[in-house]
C-alpha cells in the first residue's frame, strides 16, 4: 500500500486531546532524565520544540524561570495551554512554530528541548540548525526520539509507522542524529537511551489510525522478517496475533 502524505499539522489537530491524556508521554524515566540534564535554573529561558501535550514544558517550568511550550498545531497548542493553566502553571507562552523555520531570535534560549516528536520533520538538519541558532553560546539542547537499526529494518518499521500516522517523516538511527548534530556546531557531551512498550490497539487508538490501516499495521507485525520481531521485541497473543512491541528512544544532550 502507498501511503498518501498527510501534515503533521492536519493529523495532529484530530488527536491533541488524546496526546495531553497519553501515559506514555506524560509519564517516565525519559521525562525525567530530560530534567535532570537539563539542569534548568530559576535564570534559565527554555524553549520546548513541538511540546505536543505540553508534559516536558510542564516538567521543566516547574524549576526553570521561563518555558516557552511552541507546535505547529494550533489546535495542540490550545490543548496544552489548558492542560498546563489547569496544573496552576503561570511561568509559560505558548507559541505556533514549525521546528524548522523558527520565529525566535538568535541565542535566546538557555535550553532547548524536544522529546518524541522530530521523526515527524521533513528536515531533520534544518531542525537541528534552527536549534542551534535560537540557543545562546553554551546553551544545551535536550533530544529525544525514536532511534532505529540502519539497513531493511529501519525501512520496514518505518512503513509501520507512516501506516498507522500517514505524518510519519523518518525515525533516524542514532548516527544519523549523532551526525546532524556535529555538523551543525554542537558538541555532544551525553547519549542514552529508554525501551518503551507500545499495546498495538491503544497505539492505534491515539492516533485514530483508519480501520483498514490498523489491519495492515498488524499484518505488517504478523508477518515481520525475524530480524524485525527480534529489533522492536514483537509481543503476540495465544492465537499468534500481535499485541505490542517495544522500540527504543535516544536522548541526546549537545552543547
Amino acid at each position: 500500500m502507498t501511503v498518501p502524505q498527510v501534515s503533521a499539522r492536519e493529523q495532529f489537530g484530530r488527536v491533541a486531546e488524546a496526546y495531553v491524556h497519553s501515559r506514555g508521554h506524560a509519564e517516565g524515566e525519559d521525562l525525567a532524565r530530560i530534567v535532570a540534564l537539563a539542569e534548568a535554573t530559576s535564570e534559565d529561558r527554555v524553549l520546548d520544540i513541538a511540546t505536543g501535550g505540553g508534559h516536558t514544558a510542564l516538567a521543566l517550568a516547574r524549576v526553570a524561570g521561563h518555558v516557552t511550550a511552541s507546535d505547529l498545531t494550533p489546535e495542540m497548542l490550545d490543548a496544552a495551554e489548558a492542560h498546563l493553566r489547569g496544573a496552576g502553571i503561570a511561568n509559560v507562552d505558548f507559541a505556533p512554530a514549525d521546528a524548522q523555520a523558527l520565529p525566535f531570535p538568535d541565542d535566546s534560549y538557555d535550553i532547548v528541548t524536544c522529546r518524541i516528536a522530530p521523526h515527524h520533520f521533513a528536515e531533520p538538519a534544518a531542525f537541528v540548525g534552527e536549534v542551534r541558532r535560537v540557543l545562546r553560546p553554551g546553551g544545551r539542547f535536550l533530544l529525544e526520539d525514536t532511534v532505529v537499526p540502519a539497513g531493511e529494518t529501519a525501512t520496514y518499521i518505518n512503513r509501520i509507522e507512516r501506516l498507522r500516522d500517514p505524518s510519519h517523516a523518518r525515525s533516524l538511527s542514532v548516527d544519523e542524529w549523532w551526525g546532524l548534530l556535529l555538523d551543525a556546531g554542537f558538541s555532544l557531551l551525553h547519549v542514552e537511551s529508554f525501551r518503551k512498550r507500545h499495546d498495538l490497539a491503544e497505539w492505534m487508538e491515539r492516533m485514530q489510525t483508519p480501520p483498514a490501516a490498523r489491519a495492515e499495521v498488524l499484518a505488517a507485525f504478523a508477518d515481520a522478517p525475524a530480524a524485525v520481531r527480534r529489533a522492536f521485541e514483537v509481543e503476540m497473543d495465544g492465537e499468534g496475533r500481535p499485541v505490542a512491541f517495544w522500540d527504543l528512544k535516544g536522548l541526546f544532550l549537545a552543547v
